[in-house]
């Protein structure tokens, strides 16, 4: 047993699909969350500059005597892990080679889309990963850079005409391409799947890039025996939230995707520091 922290961090709110998702699997784990807010989003970044964020967050995480790392960006994960893994040895995980693996064991057609920022997209990650596993699949890449703004203002209900507006243009050639798996290949973007699933209609298979990995994480640290101790009065471990912005437009928008109040678990840091 292990009762340390899993560390995980993105750029802003995306990946606290990846920390609901880990805590509804693993109840009594204890979670710090870090949304580097000040800096979002990554996927319009040089590759030098997510590298310098990247690295900040995980040392900032690494300070905080972590069991785990959870890279919940897929930016950071396309273009900048190994800078992360090379400086540490305790488990890192990723949220690109999972999903991928899961969409392409999933299709039917070989047909698979994939949307996520511009340097994710460009990176061609997803792409190698799914071919790695079935060469045969026809993979449809998609940046989206305005998805990550719309859900950090709160943009993502199907009754809000601007986001259906801003995913339709964006999800269009992909309305027509015949593919039956769709990767969410943002943290932020499951945020917006019911308009994504307005847009592309219930034949197109969403695939959670966060949830696909918490399950990965979950079932690994059980395998190395690094999961916390469960007892019959602890009902569920602790979360620690840390932003480089604002906290009150930050739990805001946390609390209403969480269904929770978490305005006393946030708090506000220097990275550059």
């Amino acid at each position: 047993m292990d009762n340390r922290y899993i560390g995980v961090f993105d750029s802003g709110l995306g990946g606290l699909t990846t920390v609901k998702a880990l805590r509804e699997l693993m109840p009594y784990e204890n979670i710090i969350y870090l949304g580097d807010t000040s800096r979002v989003p990554y996927g319009s970044r040089s590759r030098e500059t997510i590298c310098k964020y990247a690295a900040q967050n995980a040392a900032f995480l690494f300070k905080q005597n972590i069991k785990a790392l959870v890279v919940a960006c897929n930016t950071v994960c396309s273009v900048a892990l190994d800078a992360i893994e090379t400086k540490t040895d305790i488990p890192v995980y990723e949220v690109v080679k999972t999903p991928a693996a899961a969409a392409a064991l999933h299709t039917k057609n070989n047909k698979i889309g994939i949307i996520g920022t511009k340097a994710t997209i460009k990176s061609g990650s997803y792409t190698a990963a799914i071919k790695e596993i079935n060469p045969n699949v026809t993979v449809y890449p998609v940046s989206c850079p305005l998805f990550v703004p719309l859900v950090e203002e709160g943009w993502t209900k199907p009754d809000d005409e601007i986001a259906v507006k801003i995913v339709r243009r964006y999800l269009k050639e992909l309305c027509t391409s015949d593919i039956d798996t769709l990767i969410l290949g943002c943290t932020h973007y499951p945020l917006l799947s019911d308009v994504i699933k307005a847009v592309m209609g219930e034949s197109v298979t969403l695939i959670d890039s966060g949830a696909q990995t918490a399950g990965f994480v979950a079932t690994d640290l059980k395998n190395k025996s690094k999961t916390a101790e469960e007892t019959k009065e602890k009902k569920e471990g602790i979360t620690q939230y840390f932003v480089t912005d604002s906290v009150e437009n930050f739990t805001k928008q946390a609390t209403k995707y969480l269904n929770s109040d978490i305005s006393s678990m946030v708090t506000k840091i220097e990275l550059e520091q």
